[in-house]
């Protein structure tokens, strides 16, 4: 197991869900953003380091079926399973690091809150935009929060990049169109705000 893979599937084991900092009991910015750029019950969504976030959750009521949840951790995994129940069922579930999966399906929206901006070393960052471009169907929607220019600089004691609009668009690159962005302040379950930044592209 690599050292990020230990990393976070210890987060999951010593933590219950509502004991992170990232905890959204709505992630309605989220879901707004997909439901903007994809309308169709039948997109293929995939969710990066979904985790035990309740988004998948929530594309399930606002009755999109065609979802893939993938996270480098089982533990996280197994609990979201477990809270779906028997709709678990209806999702496909990948346990990976996204900078070393080879996608084996493509999908029209590809949705990410704040994996990315842990990757701080350039060779992840294009690891990963490799896995955007060879996962991701050509005039599909690409969306990533990550934390602000005024967000924290680490995240359960790890380092992160923060973001805005423009310098996460010039990181991902060519092929990429920038079509709608926003911020959110994020209130952890203990209280304090963090300074997202949520970018949706449109790729090539």
């Amino acid at each position: 197991m690599s050292d990020r893979a230990a990393h976070w599937q210890t987060v999951y084991t010593t933590k219950a869900e509502t004991e992170v900092s990232w905890y959204q009991a709505d992630p309605a910015t989220s879901l707004r953003l997909i439901r903007d750029a994809v309308a169709a019950p039948a997109a293929r969504i995939i969710e990066i380091g979904g985790g035990t976030s309740r988004l998948v959750d929530a594309l399930l009521a606002a009755g999109y079926r065609a979802l893939t949840v993938l996270d480098i951790s089982e533990a996280a995994l197994a609990t979201t399973r477990h809270r779906l129940g028997a709709a678990a069922d209806d999702v496909t579930w990948i346990r990976e690091d996204v900078t070393t999966w080879m996608p084996d399906a493509t999908y029209d929206l590809w949705h990410d809150r704040a994996v990315f901006h842990f990757l701080t070393e350039a060779r992840d960052r294009a690891a990963y935009v490799e896995r955007v471009r060879s996962g991701v169907v050509p005039g599909g929607a690409v969306i990533i929060g990550t934390f602000a220019l005024d967000g924290p600089d680490k995240c359960s004691g790890l380092p992160v990049v923060r973001y805005d609009a423009q310098s996460l668009a010039a990181t991902l690159g060519s092929g990429f169109t920038l079509e709608d962005s926003c911020s959110e302040a994020h209130r952890t379950p203990w209280g304090s705000v963090q300074q997202f930044q949520f970018c949706r592209f449109r790729a090539g």
